[in-house]
């Protein structure tokens, strides 16, 4: 079978995925406008709103994603007693195959974060948000559901964004239900302290956070491999993805490396790259596609 045609095989099944999606749902808002001038207050340019357009971020974009890809997806939240909440609620609902338990906190604010966006390019992000760690009532809630869910799907993606949903004691239990229920677990990390993630399948960090999390060079082939088998010793974690922006990504495992080219294309914004990659590997082995063909389609996706 020739790569393209392994590649559509994979593809097609992704239909058969079933995928526990938790983590910290956002509210990204884009500004679109114009700005022809500089403020005569201060050396600032001015922002001419012409629209704006709302859409799901963080682990809401990942479920998205999975949606995409043809998946069915069982999705764990939490959002606040406030408008943007609605709003998440609204949007998730639009989501096929999607089935969506928000937990609704009411000391929290939902996380919004907003883009201005003049000729293509962000101007500036402001970010509205509760960042502690959830406790009592609602995370109790959040592993419930997760243990409910688990027993239907064959993979687990935890997409933190270190907003207060996916602290290190609730990863712990969450990694514990799935390896007993003997579920894949992908994590989108966000941590430098990457203890947090021990006993996970697959992390999927860029090299900024491989550098950050180990304190280590990711120069290139050996460094980054040096790195990634420090997180797997110590960590416990089967295989690291780390993505390389243009230059790709590389899997590397206790004793393996593989390297994949990157499939260039001209972009103006790369938010959200990391959603894809993590849903992708999470709807393929979901649907018992084979680690390395998993890494081969986020890649190209």
């Amino acid at each position: 079978m020739t790569d393209q045609a392994k590649l559509a095989t994979s593809v097609e099944a992704l239909v058969t995925a079933k995928v526990l999606c938790i983590g910290d749902v956002m509210l990204d808002r884009f500004v679109y406008g114009d700005v022809d001038r500089i403020s005569p207050e201060a050396p600032i340019p001015v922002f001419s709103v012409n629209s704006d357009k709302l859409m799901l971020g963080g682990a809401g974009n990942v479920a998205r994603n999975l949606s995409g890809l043809g998946a069915v997806t069982y999705f764990v939240a939490v959002v606040g007693n406030d408008n943007a909440g609605k709003d998440v609620t609204r949007l998730i609902g639009k989501i096929d195959n999607t089935e969506a338990n928000l937990i609704t906190d009411p000391g929290r604010r939902t996380s919004i974060k907003t883009r201005y966006v003049a000729s293509g390019q962000q101007m500036m992000r402001a970010d509205d948000e509760s960042v502690e760690a959830i406790e009592g009532a609602t995370k109790n809630r959040v592993i419930t559901l997760a243990k409910s869910a688990l027993k239907d799907c064959e993979a687990m993606v935890l997409a933190d964004y270190a907003k207060g949903v996916l602290t290190p004691e609730i990863i712990q239990e969450l990694i514990e239900l799935a390896n007993t229920a003997k579920v894949p677990v992908i994590i989108d990390p966000q941590s430098i302290d990457y203890s947090r993630y021990r006993g996970a399948d697959l992390i999927t960090p860029n090299l900024k956070e491989l550098a950050d999390a180990t304190a280590m060079a990711v120069g290139d082939d050996d460094e980054i491999s040096a790195a990634a088998r420090k997180l797997i010793t110590e960590h416990k974690i089967a295989s690291v993805l780390a993505t390389r922006s243009g230059g790709g990504m590389s899997l590397i495992s206790a004793d393996s490396f593989d390297h994949f080219t990157a499939e260039a294309h001209e972009v103006f914004d790369v938010s959200g790259a990391g959603d894809t990659v993590a849903a992708t590997i999470a709807a393929s082995l979901a649907a018992g596609v084979d680690l390395n063909e998993a890494v081969h389609l986020a890649n190209t996706a």
